[in-house]
């Protein structure tokens, strides 16, 4: 992708590094916000931040990823941040986000958080919108490349696929698909009695 083998290096990413970075991330979130509301607020205010890191990456992935420059560098960017992977979508070191935009930007929220609602309750909302970027590049690696077990997975792997090799203006939610639903851009299941 760049000309510059270290430049190149940091854009991709193993999966298992959202895990060794979050992970621990979200611990010390959780314990700093246990203190300061009890287990019982924190639950239900991280309930909060997983439900809006839903509506995030909705957004996120509709409009800031989708927006497609024809040309120039808004053209160039937007294949670095979003269509290198629609291009090369089995790359397995393309599915996770770099920590050096992942960290920030997660860490810009759960700050935002806590200017809104104080220390403890912005705090408590953080832990749940880093689970919910967590889940979402865990089962975004996992659409790529593991055979869902479930229904529930195999459907959640067909609307992603649907994304990728059919209609592109469809399927945006990953780990919260149900916002497709509410801003009715689910992808369009074949009819029953369609030829396969």
């Amino acid at each position: 992708m760049f000309r510059t083998p270290v430049v190149d290096k940091v854009t991709r990413v193993h999966p298992i590094v959202p895990v060794l970075v979050f992970v621990p991330a979200i611990v010390v979130v959780a314990v700093l916000a246990d203190r300061r509301v009890g287990t019982g607020e924190l639950a239900l205010l991280a309930f909060c931040g997983w439900a809006f890191w839903g509506l995030v990456e909705y957004w996120t992935h509709r409009i800031v990823f989708h927006i497609e420059p024809e040309k120039g560098f808004g053209a160039r960017l937007h294949w670095m941040v979003h269509g290198v992977h629609h291009d090369h979508p089995n790359d397995p070191l393309r599915l996770v986000m770099p920590p050096a935009v992942s960290v920030p930007g997660s860490a810009a929220f759960v700050l935002g958080f806590v200017a809104l609602f104080g220390i403890g309750s912005g705090l408590s909302v953080g832990v749940g919108f880093l689970v919910g970027y967590l889940v979402y590049d865990m089962t975004h690696h996992a659409l790529h490349h593991h055979t869902p077990r479930t229904a529930f997975g195999r459907r959640l792997r067909e609307k992603h696929m649907r994304h990728h090799f059919q209609d592109d203006t469809r399927g945006f939610g990953i780990s919260a698909p149900w916002w497709d639903r509410v801003f009715r851009t689910a992808p369009d299941r074949p009819r029953r009695d369609a030829p396969r």
